[in-house]
C-alpha cells in the first residue's frame, strides 16, 4: 500500500524559503514520475512540479524561476526548494505519484508577514 508523507512546511515571511519533503513507501517511487501540488484554502487542488524518474523537471508558471523540485530515488524522497515566497503560495501542499495515489495529510505553508 503506497503511503505519501509530506513534511517541511510552517509561516514564513515574504520573500522567504522554506523546502518541503516527501518520502514515498510501496514501492512506487523507483518506477513513478512524482509531483507537487497545493490547495489554497477554499480553492481547487493545482499542480505544482513534477519530476521524472531519470530527473527531468516540469513546473507551472507561477512558480517556474522560484521553486526547484527535485528527488532522491535511493531515499524514496522528494523535494520542493521555495524561494522568493509570496502570500499566494499560501496553501496545503501535497505530493503524489503520477498517476496520482491516495492523497496524503499534506503540509501547511503560510507566507504572511
Amino acid at each position: 500500500q503506497v503511503q505519501l508523507v509530506e513534511s517541511g512546511g510552517g509561516l514564513v515571511q515574504p520573500g522567504g524559503s522554506l523546502r518541503l519533503s516527501c518520502v514515498a513507501s510501496g514501492n512506487i517511487f523507483s518506477t513513478n514520475d512524482m509531483g507537487w501540488y497545493r490547495q489554497a484554502l477554499g480553492k481547487r487542488r493545482e499542480f505544482v512540479a513534477r519530476v521524472a524518474v531519470g530527473g527531468s523537471t516540469l513546473y507551472d508558471v507561477s512558480v517556474k524561476g522560484r521553486f526547484t523540485i527535485s528527488r532522491d530515488n535511493a531515499k524514496n524522497t522528494m523535494y520542493l526548494q521555495m524561494n522568493s515566497l509570496k502570500p499566494e503560495d499560501t496553501a496545503v501542499y501535497y505530493c503524489n505519484a503520477l498517476p496520482n495515489r491516495p492523497w496524503g495529510q499534506g503540509t501547511q505553508v503560510t507566507v504572511s508577514s
